[in-house]
């Protein structure tokens, strides 16, 4: 099994994580003999990673390689793949996939690759088998599937909400501004370094980059979760601090990542959950602080209508909602206003294709009332799709930045693994 996230050792060397997988580790280690056999061992196979570094000091894609030659160290036949590219750059994924094509059609594997992109079906895959709510619904050669039946497997009679069209927005005034943004991540190293970004009323600019390049820490700081160590926020010129009270003052709403875990409070109920931005409000509070429960209920049940939440009422815990529901709950809360500025963070991750063509139109819909809208992804399509302007995060800079129209797929790709 080839897990989603790495199960590697960070401080040990690749060569010390092959060793130590094994079951016979003798008591001593003659280094020198491992290494020997080590070297003819990578002779063998299509992938090589350098064996005397740390893994800490591997790139996203050297990690994964290092993950599947860890399989064939073991002499395993059989790999199990969880979602393989989701931390590669485009290039990155197709040299992977493309070498582990090239081992099964010699007979010397066997792969079960589970991913939700179809790009990776139609070019590296036999047979395609598709699950919806835990069920099989169907199983077919590659060969000859469109991409037009696959999605047919995978919705059923589901309707998908149609994409909005990109309204024309003109020059518009910048509303978002981030002047040479610097924070630190948890160890105290720099996550940020001079990040600068504007983001336009009317316009998505879209941030891409590989998982832990500094993205996190950005969506971080811009929602109060993480000190700002220097730089500045302006929000129409004026400067931003992402306090409660800012944030309601200046229009600011967001969706981050691993909503259950950042945004929501699990145990708490629907209606409790979609009362956050309003419960100190007329008509949910009277002018004396108290809540109005039946006002609360009254409101969560024309978001849950309006933004086609479902639950089995407005008193289940948030926890029990699948997840794309949870994230219908949150924007839902966080678009029931006026939105000036709309910050999301991998905002269909994980998500059921209805889902992601929902909220993916919700999105758009922003974009055209006139919100400037900061949209963190690491999916590329997710980027390409909805950005106006893109952005590539690489090791807490920007490193790439252009209007959709004159940015490709491999551009991209190639900021992304620090080719720009």
């Amino acid at each position: 099994m080839v897990y989603q996230h790495f199960t590697l050792v960070p401080s040990l060397t690749a060569a010390e994580n092959l060793v130590i997988s094994r079951a016979d580790v003798p008591a001593i280690v003659n280094w020198a003999d491992e290494h020997a056999a080590l070297e003819a061992f990578l002779e063998t196979t299509p992938f090589r990673v350098p064996l005397d570094v740390p893994v800490s000091g591997l790139s996203a894609g050297e990690k994964q390689k290092l993950e599947i030659l860890k399989q064939l160290y073991l002499n395993q036949r059989l790999l199990i793949l969880d979602e393989p590219t989701s931390v590669l750059t485009p290039d990155e994924a197709d040299e992977i996939l493309g070498l582990l094509r090239g081992l099964t059609d010699a007979g010397e594997l066997t792969i079960l690759m589970i991913t939700h992109k179809f790009r990776e079906v139609t070019g590296f895959a036999d047979d395609v088998t598709v699950l919806r709510q835990g069920k099989m619904v169907g199983s077919r050669a590659v060969e000859g599937l469109s991409v037009a039946e696959m999605s047919r497997m995978m919705i059923g009679d589901t309707e998908l909400r149609e994409p909005a069209a990109r309204a024309k927005t003109g020059d518009a005034p910048v509303v978002l501004e981030l002047d040479g943004l610097r924070a630190d991540d948890d160890e105290g190293l720099p996550a940020l370094r001079d990040v600068g970004i504007e983001v336009r009323a009317g316009e998505i600019v879209g941030i891409a980059g590989v998982s832990g390049n500094g993205q996190s820490e950005l969506v971080e700081v811009l929602s109060g979760q993480r000190d700002l160590e220097a730089g500045a926020i302006r929000v129409h010129g004026q400067a931003y601090a992402p306090t409660r009270q800012k944030m309601d003052a200046f229009k600011v709403f967001g969706l981050s990542e691993e909503p259950l875990r950042n945004v929501a409070v699990p145990r708490m109920t629907v209606a409790e959950n979609l009362a956050f931005r309003s419960f100190d409000k007329n008509p949910i509070a009277t002018s004396r602080g108290w809540l109005r429960p039946g006002n609360m209920r009254s409101q969560a049940r024309r978001l849950i209508a309006d933004y086609r939440v479902k639950t089995p009422s407005t008193e289940e815990q948030m926890e029990n909602l699948s997840g794309g529901n949870v994230q219908r709950a949150v924007l839902a809360r966080e678009l029931s206003g006026d939105v000036d500025i709309l910050i999301v963070a991998n905002p269909c991750f994980g998500l059921d294709f209805a889902s992601v063509a929902e909220i993916r139109a919700q999105i758009m819909d922003q974009r055209n009332r006139g919100s400037a809208v900061l949209l963190v992804s690491e999916d590329l399509d997710e980027i390409l799709e909805l950005s106006d302007t893109v952005l590539v995060m690489l090791e807490g800079e920007i490193v790439f930045r252009a209007p959709i129209a004159e940015a490709s797929r491999q551009s991209i790709g190639h900021a992304m693994a620090g080719g720009a």
